[in-house]
């Protein structure tokens, strides 16, 4: 049976992780990796995490199933911390846990064939690697629109307005709520009231990934697309992640939730997210939800977790101000500040393939051939060396 199948190529990321690790240069430089990293280049776990576990080893007395839902009481608090504490409410959200936001993707994207078979999902060029291969294993028939336009480094609203012009009724369209991946520009508020204002004539459906919600400005601030959207359009979809905001990236821990018309058409499509929860994996893990359930209802392991996670946007934001100005040192005829209007974790260098192969090859820097940086791997200790092995290659 087996001989039919063919190798499938290594995933671009995890070879680079390899590539790096097996490195034997003292002077090396990972920003490749999808993870955050603090200045000595740990993934740590959140303060108000290990609290959490620990109030969950010393009370918590089972380890049975829970549902296909998951954990209603995770479900509510990640409803009103991407919604408002108001929607907690409303009748018209079905939200369900999920295995990580990748989770939610799939299962919504089994969701939406469900409901129309012949349903297009309109998807930014560029975007997260792993959007297309997870919603278009489903047959759900995907389309790009424009989003980032590398000559101005900038996005290319005019040209995605053009593109999402084109979609029809009911389409879905797949936005980054906020640290956009993996060019880290983000929608203005403005520019958000126009795509919502197009969302609206043209009776489409937005599709909101928010995996990095409180990365970019903060919890409530990085939820305004998604918020702007709930009070102007009659049916959308959502993905949450914890595996940033929370640190919880092996716990594998999100949410989808979604906005129908009414209540009785949010409970008919809960009954359809269930079913097909069950049939592809049949219940969610328990542990890190109840860890983000813990933190959101305490208030003192919420209000640790929300200074944590200040300290976080503090450190990605440092290291953009200090790599920009490291560089305008190093190569002071080449302008890098596109850098410093990025969000989150990522951002676009803007050098070309060859260029970053020369970094790897010669200067042991390793990231994708998009030039995609992972701004946690620059540190105070390598920014220095970092902007000089850029400006050998330029």
């Amino acid at each position: 049976m087996f001989e039919t199948l063919t190798p499938k190529p290594a995933d671009s990321i995890l070879k680079l992780i390899g590539e790096h690790q097996s490195d034997t240069r003292a002077e090396k430089v990972d920003l490749g990796v999808g993870v955050y990293r603090d200045a000595t280049g740990n993934t740590p776990i959140l303060r108000a995490v290990k609290k959490a576990e620990q109030w969950l080893v010393d009370k918590q007395t089972s380890k049975s199933y829970l549902g296909s839902r998951g954990d209603a009481v995770f479900c509510d608090a990640i409803q009103r911390m991407v919604f408002g504490d108001a929607a907690g409410s409303d009748g018209r959200i079905a939200t369900i846990q999920t295995p990580g936001g990748s989770g939610a993707l799939r299962v919504a994207a089994e969701l939406a064939l469900r409901s129309n078979p012949d349903v297009t999902t309109w998807v930014s060029d560029p975007t997260w690697s792993n959007h297309t291969p997870l919603l278009g294993e489903t047959g759900i028939r995907l389309r790009a629109y424009p989003y980032y336009d590398s000559g101005s480094r900038s996005i290319d609203f005019g040209a995605m307005l053009d593109a999402l012009g084109e979609a029809e009724q009911g389409d879905l369209i797949l936005l980054h709520g906020c640290c956009h991946n993996p060019t880290g520009m983000d929608l203005s508020v403005e520019q958000w009231q126009q795509v919502a204002d197009l969302v609206q004539k043209r009776k489409l459906i937005p599709f909101i990934d928010l995996a990095y919600q409180g990365f970019a400005h903060g919890i409530e601030e990085d939820a305004y697309g998604v918020r702007l959207m709930y009070e102007r359009v009659p049916e959308m979809m959502v993905t949450h992640s914890c595996s940033k905001n929370f640190g919880l990236y092996r716990d594998r821990v999100g949410a989808m939730l979604l906005v129908a018309r009414d209540e009785e058409t949010a409970q008919t499509v809960d009954s359809q997210a269930q079913f097909v929860v069950r049939t592809m994996y049949s219940l969610p893990p328990d542990h890190g939800a109840a860890v983000v359930s813990r933190i959101l209802h305490d208030a003192k392991l919420r209000a640790d977790w929300l200074t944590e996670l200040d300290a976080i946007r503090q450190r990605l934001k440092g290291m953009r101000s200090a790599l920009v100005a490291a560089l305008q040192e190093a190569a002071p005829d080449h302008d890098f500040s596109h850098i410093l209007r990025t969000t989150g974790m990522f951002a676009y260098l803007g050098v070309s393939t060859e260029q970053v192969e020369r970094l790897i090859k010669d200067r042991g820097v390793y990231l994708p051939g998009s030039s995609r940086i992972n701004v946690c791997g620059i540190t105070p200790g390598n920014v220095r060396y970092l902007a000089d092995s850029i400006a050998s290659v330029l």
